[in-house]
């Protein structure tokens, strides 16, 4: 099932772009011709010129000191070298889980977060945890009702004021109520925020503040949605909400939706964030923790 998952997901990357990239190992002679298409279909694939680069003169030094001449073989150091960019360390995982973990949501509109932040109470709830979501987007009415939708529909409560409250206050009553009722995991839902507008980071980082006064380890997690299809803008909405809030994890969404999955390279090779989650479809099921060898599999083959 996740095989099928990530093959869904980079499908359009792979017939686009990824899948040409493959091929060129299937001539007789590794020359300079080679080389220059592998880069040319990396950076039209979202990779980026300085990702591409480092990948290329990777995979040239291991051909060059294992005498490779078969390019199958260079192949298969290519996808290492894209497995090993892929995989970082998870950020400040203590191993001791806290009660509640407080995983504060971010990104701008229109990148699939509300769908996002279902999806991973779904995934609690079927791990058998329970989950309290806190609608802590008080800027839209529209995004309070949406995540009540979704509360009813997964059966988790949720924790919301009027329009126009103060976010704080809910994330701060949403800690409240989930240790009064023992509930393990709060996600909170936070304002579609463009990255480009100051006071509404500042607004993040307030939000940063009351949690870490209600346990000062709080929030345990800090996980970006990025809309797989804004390719390099993606990138730099990541730069600047990791600069403002301390990003721990990506949620990929949409990633079925464009042919640029390289993206997924470039942001994990430029920022050292590692991507936690991919989002191939609308329904609750169509996503999967993200798995740097199923990836480039799937990318690949």
């Amino acid at each position: 099932m996740l095989n099928n998952l990530f093959k869904k997901g980079v499908k359009r990357s792979h017939d686009t772009w990824f899948g040409k990239a493959m091929r060129l190992f299937d001539r007789a002679a590794m020359d300079d011709e080679v080389w220059d298409e592998l880069e040319e279909l990396l950076i039209s694939a979202d990779v980026g010129v300085g990702t591409t680069g480092k990948l290329i003169e990777r995979v040239k030094q291991r051909v060059a000191e294992g005498k490779i001449k078969d390019g199958a073989l260079a192949r298969e150091a290519l996808q290492a070298e894209m497995v090993n960019i892929l995989k970082i360390s998870p950020v400040g995982d203590s191993g001791n889980p806290a009660k509640p973990e407080v995983i504060l949501v971010v990104g701008v509109n229109g990148g699939g977060k509300t769908t996002s932040i279902a999806k991973l109470a779904h995934k609690f709830k079927s791990e058998g945890k329970g989950v309290i979501l806190a609608a802590a987007d008080t800027f839209r009415a529209a995004a309070i009702d949406q995540l009540k939708q979704w509360g009813e529909r997964l059966e988790v409560d949720v924790v919301a004021h009027q329009p126009g409250a103060d976010p704080g206050a809910v994330v701060f009553d949403a800690l409240e109520a989930a240790r009064s009722r023992q509930v393990p995991v709060v996600l909170v839902d936070t304002a579609g925020r463009l990255h480009t507008k100051f006071n509404l980071m500042e607004e993040l980082k307030k939000i940063k503040r009351v949690a870490a006064k209600m346990d000062a380890s709080a929030p345990h997690e800090v996980i970006l949605v990025l809309d797989a299809t804004t390719g390099q803008n993606g990138l730099s909405q990541a730069r600047h909400f990791a600069e403002a809030v301390g990003v721990t994890g990506i949620f990929l969404a949409k990633l079925d939706s464009t042919a640029r999955g390289g993206i997924v390279l470039a942001i994990c090779d430029e920022l050292k964030i590692p991507v936690q989650f991919i989002g191939v479809g609308e329904r609750l099921e169509d996503m999967a923790p993200f798995d740097a060898e199923s990836f480039v599999e799937a990318l690949c083959a």
